[in-house]
């Protein structure tokens, strides 16, 4: 018996639809002949015919066998669309994404081996018999049993699994608001250095570290949080609070360093000596223009 690569179950289902289009093929040829016939007995009653005639008669047989046929090709096409939605819903219960290659279709290898296939299954007339009285149907997936504690199992995780997405997201916002605000202090500190020289922030800089530790110790019991599934939102706006004070009280000291290291920046003795060479500078421009002074006209 030639043979598909199916499994016995498979295979049965594959006769059982063969079985339904051959005697849709069959019903179909039978009412194409019936056409034929109609046309004999209703207008070839005479013994010669016009060229005119034999046109219309033809023309008309065509009309009707060319309905009859592009029918059949609609139901067909509808039929075949209509099987694989039993196909696609049954492995949509199992969350399975079937596909298709519509150029197999074509394959002529493909279809004499389904050619050979029905011929060795329906060349026997007991066979047949046997087959329509044995034919198999298809078990609903919808009862109960196994597959409803499954798919409800799938249901409530996958509701779990969007309660987690929009925790993380919220944890997520909250971290990168805190890192935001950790960069900004970075900028700052960073601009600072620039001005007034990196001896002077060591200080600073060494919160700065102790900050982005804390940070990194809140993501990390974030991250626990999350996956503990046991912290409250509560405890999550608490501890963002806390590292919001603590860039406040950051923010605050180093205003603080700025005006401090400005102020001892001022009592140096680069500045002082910077100030005498301006007021030196300004008593002899002053000099200056006193000389020129008497070497110009009066108005």
């Amino acid at each position: 018996m030639a043979e598909l690569g199916f499994n016995e179950h498979h295979q049965k289902e594959v006769i059982n639809y063969m079985r339904f289009a051959r005697s849709r093929r069959a019903l179909r040829l039978k009412t194409i002949d019936s056409c034929f016939q109609d046309l004999k007995d209703s207008r070839l009653v005479e013994e010669t015919f016009t060229v005119d005639e034999v046109s219309e008669m033809l023309h008309g047989l065509q009309v009707v066998v060319h309905g009859e046929v592009e029918t059949e090709l609609i139901n067909t096409a509808h039929t075949n669309v209509l099987l694989l939605r039993q196909l696609f819903s049954q492995a949509e219960k199992f969350y399975l994404k079937l596909q298709t290659d519509v150029s197999e279709l074509e394959n002529r290898e493909l279809l004499e081996q389904v050619a050979e296939f029905e011929k060795a299954e329906f060349t026997s007339s007991s066979k047949k018999t046997n087959q329509e009285s044995n034919k198999p149907k298809l078990a609903p997936l919808n009862e109960g049993g196994v597959s409803e504690l499954l798919n409800k199992e799938i249901a409530r995780l996958q509701e779990e699994n969007e309660k987690l997405k929009a925790r993380l997201r919220t944890i997520e916002t909250q971290a990168t608001s805190a890192l935001d605000e950790k960069s900004k202090l970075e900028k700052a500190l960073k601009d600072l250095q620039k001005i007034q020289g990196d001896e002077k922030l060591v200080l600073k800089t060494k919160e700065i570290t102790n900050l982005e530790e804390t940070v990194a110790a809140l993501k990390t019991d974030f991250q626990k949080t999350l996956n503990a599934s046991t912290a409250t939102q509560k405890d999550l706006e608490d501890n963002l609070v806390t590292t919001k004070h603590d860039l406040l009280k950051v923010q605050e000291q180093l205003a603080m360093a700025e005006k401090e290291l400005e102020k001892k920046f001022q009592q140096t003795a680069a500045y002082r000596n910077m100030k005498e060479i301006l007021t030196k500078k300004n008593e002899q421009i002053k000099e200056i223009r006193k000389r020129l002074s008497k070497y110009e006209p009066n108005e």
